[in-house]
């Protein structure tokens, strides 16, 4: 899809019905909520809850497929020249990406499974940017077969692998940003060639007779600051000069990475990459910008309810049980150094007031539900009194969660299920 059509194709009056009969969303259930998106998740999940059964209270998540459309619109105004390439490693969750692939994005894969994840809901390779800089031969070998013919490198190893299983495909140079932008996951450690790196790369890269399109970079995740954005972005102009010098063709892409968060910051981060684009590209006709947003589409569009299954006692303190934590969806607070925001919901104790209004607070601790101390959530957390069966709603819970969770202890995160919901996007 052209860059232009991306400027329309997330707006809401077209971008909602685009999404509602997308091949991962059609036929399914989908939820009406009001324009509050909050308070209509909140209501939808008091009545998925009171029509569960009474034994079976397993923990679900809420995807608004609206707010997935309004971050397009916001992406498209802010960002118009920017193709994003979703980050399916974010969270894979097939409704998501159909909804996302509706609206124009590419996608960001990093394995087979993603790129086949992508393929399931019938997106075309040259959708598809291989973002891993160290891929398994084999891995290579595929997306060979299947037509990915785009993918990033930072090291002669790789090239010596792509130019044996894949040579064809195009390279993108991806350099470690000078500035990792105050980010929650610094991603400079492990990816990103050195300056002193740049040239022999790119000379190997020429010896093999592979073809490097462009360079990419990446300030981390979870970035927050935008002046990372200015300084990654003038490194690059120094990537297509290296690249120049060597007498090597024209590089024509651009990937400025992700980093991304859908909150005040975005809006800091897209007037710093334009200002810094506006200086180190001016005139260069025929760039493609591209991004790969994981957590800007997927974290504030998620909602997690979940059921408490135990709680104990021990004078003014209250602690709880619930039945998802650290292990599950919770990792995002070790992995992703989140902050969890939880808002409780006593169904059963107290129906006539579930959202526990005007009740008195006690200092509490929320415990997942596996055997291990370290599966603690929330600790010296103000909650109202709540009892067993009630249930713990947690907001912005679509990056880094249930992609990232496991089944220890018995208990599956790839389980829970997901209901489909839609508030007009605003």
């Amino acid at each position: 899809m052209a860059l232009d059509q991306l400027r329309t194709v997330g707006s809401s009056p077209k971008g909602l019905p685009t999404v509602l009969s997308s091949p991962g969303v059609k036929g399914k259930k989908v939820s009406t909520l009001g324009k509050n998106s909050k308070e209509g998740v909140i209501d939808l999940i008091q009545s998925i809850i009171n029509g569960k059964d009474d034994a079976k209270k397993d923990p679900f998540y809420v995807l608004d497929l609206g707010v997935v459309v309004g971050l397009m619109d916001k992406w498209a105004i802010s960002l118009p020249n920017v193709r994003p390439f979703y980050a399916v490693k974010c969270n894979p969750e097939p409704a998501l990406l159909s909804a996302l692939a509706a609206l124009g994005a590419g996608f960001d894969c990093a394995s087979r499974a993603e790129i086949d994840a992508v393929l399931g809901i019938g997106v075309s390779a040259d959708r598809i940017v291989y973002a891993n800089p160290c891929k398994a031969e084999a891995q290579i070998k595929y997306a060979a077969n299947i037509g990915v013919n785009l993918t990033t490198f930072d090291s002669k190893d790789e090239i010596e692998k792509i130019c044996k299983w894949h040579p064809r495909c195009a390279l993108l140079l991806r350099f470690k940003a000078p500035d990792d932008g105050g980010a929650r996951c610094p991603l400079g450690p492990k990816y990103g060639a050195l300056p002193e790196e740049i040239n022999p790369l790119l000379q190997a890269a020429q010896q093999a007779r592979l073809t490097v399109a462009g360079v990419s970079f990446h300030v981390g995740s979870g970035a927050t600051h935008a002046r990372a954005y200015q300084g990654a972005i003038a490194a690059a102009k120094a990537v297509f000069d290296a690249a120049s010098r060597l007498g090597m063709p024209r590089m024509r892409i651009l990937n400025i990475g992700g980093g991304f968060t859908a909150g005040p910051s975005f809006a800091e981060a897209a007037a710093a990459i334009k200002a810094a684009l506006q200086t180190y590209f001016p005139n260069e006709t025929g760039l493609t910008l591209m991004a790969e947003p994981g957590r800007f589409f997927a974290e504030s569009a998620f909602t997690l309810a979940t059921n408490i299954i135990g709680k104990r006692v021990r004078g003014e303190l209250r602690e709880y049980w619930i039945n998802d934590g650290i292990y599950g969806s919770m990792n995002c607070i070790l992995y992703d150094h989140a902050t969890v925001l939880a808002l409780p919901l006593a169904c059963v104790s107290n129906p006539s007031n579930p959202a526990c209004r005007g009740m008195r607070a006690y200092t509490s601790t929320v415990f997942g539900p596996t055997c291990d101390a370290l599966d603690t959530v929330l600790n010296g957390y103000q909650l109202p009194e709540l009892q067993v069966n009630d249930w713990l709603v947690f907001l912005n819970m679509g990056a880094y969660t249930a992609s990232a969770g496991s089944n220890f202890n018995g208990f599956s995160t790839s389980a829970i299920c997901t209901h489909l919901a839609c508030s007009n996007p605003s």
